[in-house]
């Protein structure tokens, strides 16, 4: 357990660790802030402490963990448990909108939080001196550099080290606080939440757009359940409330007490908190902290483009497993780099953490609304709640995050509207990849053969039989393969074994062994075999080869030719998609991994048949 608990530390909490670098300073240096005055910085620590209280310690941590799928968290997870056994079509739909646009402005704050945390980590060089104002930029761009150029190494061995690390940065930011908070104890009253209401209705606007900065500070918590699948709920719920929760309020406490102290501080509080000989060991440690922050988000962007090409959102792509112990250990090369890329130009754009800020905090108030719905649809199927229990415990959330989120509307302006322009971008690629697939589909199905029917015709028809075994890979499993048919076609010839194969991702993390693999044979040396895997998995045709054996049909890859269809599509104005969605779904299946490789095929074993399809 203990192991757990720090491990963590680093993978959890790294980014909702790393947030007072910035949110405070946001509340009275950012372009909405009030002004440094005792009754301020109490609302305003008050709203810090019961917002992490009504977030993280409540909604997350008191009820959004308990909705495990088969202990796995995450937008795409929840998806999942909301649909159970749904038929509304729109309701079905709109669930389904929901859950891909969550997932979608995941990846715009995968984005921003290595500029917002590395940029933040290294600003604190400018509260040394000046001079040092030249180089955080650059510097930052080489952070960058080295950040993602490792990915491809894994993360394993960096990940033991996150906790322990993540242990120092908790307990420095619990001293840093300490010392604040001993120079000023009288900021210990804003724990009462009174000074949050009567900052709220003595300052008017002001401070509702304030709320859009003191959501800075939950910022990361999406992690929780994100990383459920890897902890497991009590190390996570552990590491809140024995060391994360006390060292945060402590440091944002020490921070207002500062400001007490000395309203000029605000220019950059975190900083100006210790002491002259700690500040540059303190940025070291700070960029480390930011380094694992955004490291958990990049490993993050990783996990949810593997479900999301697994449940057919996204088409394929190359994906690397860098570990032979974990599965969970992946790299994606072209995510990686689009995400380099990415950090780059916002960080050259923005130029600070300040104006980066704004953007930060749109991409996660729209991922926990969505937490939010999912979770009461989630809850209604896995505990039966009633719609009135649900809509009560939600609604409360939603009315907290929906002022958040109306608090960071006002920043669209000032950079808010970078990850709205994600969000709708891959939520666009991703329904249209999703509505082109289930159309080809229905186009193939058209023009295909019912296996059942295929099977008679030779018995009335045989065709010439040569040696050996043939894979045709399908993905209709009632259905005869048109690379069947083609071979059949031009060849004339149909090999001793058959084997009609498809591989479906069911809705759930991870399937069970004796689940993973059905063999059915059909007669006349004709089998069909159906495999399974779980949508956080990527079950290569060797391994479901291998798995046929204890059913009675072995299969070795080496000896085996496997037949796939590749289709060439063709954008007409046939009813369906737009026609501009249609040009968009061709290129993405253009330039999408071949099947070969994304399943690790032999290349010299794969036979492809191409054909057009007219959309």
């Amino acid at each position: 357990m203990l192991g757990l608990v720090v491990g963590a530390l680093g993978v959890v909490y790294g980014d909702i660790g790393t947030s007072p670098l910035y949110a405070l300073r946001e509340c009275f240096h950012g372009a909405h802030a009030v002004g440094v005055t005792p009754a301020n910085v109490l609302g305003v620590l008050s709203l810090i402490f019961w917002s992490l209280t009504a977030i993280v310690s409540v909604k997350y941590l008191g009820f959004v963990l308990r909705a495990d799928n088969r202990g796995e968290g995450g937008v795409l997870s929840l998806l999942a448990l909301a649909f159970g056994d749904e038929r509304a079509a729109g309701r079905r739909a709109f669930l389904l909108g929901l859950g891909v646009f969550g997932a979608a402005v995941l990846y715009g704050e995968g984005m921003l939080t290595p500029c917002v945390t590395v940029l933040g980590a290294i600003e604190g060089l400018e509260v040394a001196t000046p001079m040092f104002s030249p180089y955080v930029v650059p510097l930052t761009l080489l952070v960058f550099l080295a950040l993602f150029s490792v990915q491809r190494f894994g993360t394993g061995n960096m990940g033991r080290a996150f906790g322990p690390v993540t242990l120092v940065w908790f307990v420095t930011l619990a001293a840093l606080g300490l010392r604040g908070i001993a120079r000023a104890p009288e900021v210990l009253s804003a724990l009462s939440p009174h000074h949050a209401a009567a900052f709220l209705a003595g300052n008017g606007m002001p401070a509702f757009l304030i709320m859009g900065a003191v959501f800075l500070a939950v910022t990361g918590a999406e992690a929780l359940y994100a990383d459920l699948g890897h902890f497991g709920a009590r190390p996570i719920r552990r590491a809140w409330f024995c060391v994360v929760f006390p060292a945060l309020m402590l440091n944002y406490l020490g921070q207002g007490a500062l400001l007490l102290r000395d309203p000029s501080s605000a220019v950059n509080p975190f900083y100006k908190l210790a002491p002259a000989w700690a500040l540059y060991p303190l940025v070291g440690l700070a960029t480390v902290a930011a380094v694992i922050a955004s490291q958990a988000l990049i490993s993050g962007a990783f996990s949810i483009s593997m479900q999301a090409i697994q449940l057919g959102y996204l088409p394929r792509m190359e994906i690397r497993h860098t570990s032979a112990h974990s599965r969970g250990q992946i790299y994606l090369p072209l995510v990686n780099w689009l995400l380099m890329l990415a950090c780059v130009a916002l960080v050259l754009g923005f130029q600070t953490s300040s104006r980066l800020a704004a953007a930060y905090g749109i991409a996660a108030t729209l991922a926990m609304i969505s937490t939010t719905v999912l979770f009461g649809f989630a809850a209604r199927k896995l505990w039966h709640w009633s719609a009135a229990k649900a809509a009560m415990l939600c609604g409360a959330f939603l009315l907290l995050e929906l002022s958040f989120f109306g608090a960071n509307v006002v920043k669209i302006a000032h950079g808010g509207w970078f990850p709205l322009v994600v969000g709708a971008a891959l939520f666009t690629v991703m329904t249209t990849w999703k509505t082109g697939r289930r159309l080809l589909g229905q186009r193939l199905a058209a023009s295909s053969l019912p296996l059942d029917g295929f099977v008679q015709s030779l018995a009335v028809d045989p065709p010439l039989r040569v040696k050996g075994t043939a894979v045709f890979m399908s993905g209709n499993p009632g259905g005869t393969p048109l690379a069947l048919l083609h071979n059949l076609k031009h060849n004339r010839v149909l090999h001793e074994r058959a084997v009609i194969l498809n591989v479906s991702v069911a809705e759930t993390p991870h399937v069970r062994d004796e689940q993973r693999v059905r063999v059915e044979s059909l007669g006349h040396g004709l089998y069909r075999v159906v495999g399974r895997c779980g949508f956080m998995e990527r079950v290569t045709i060797g391994e479901i080869l291998a798995a046929c054996a204890p059913q009675g049909l072995e299969l070795r890859e080496s000896e085996t030719t496997f037949f796939l269809s590749r289709e060439t599509i063709i954008p007409s104005a046939r009813p369906g998609m737009a026609l501009w969605r249609e040009r968009l779904f061709a290129f993405l299946a253009r330039n999408a991994q071949p099947a070969t490789a994304f399943f690790n095929l032999p290349a010299n074993r794969v036979v492809e048949l191409g054909m057009q399809v007219e959309f």
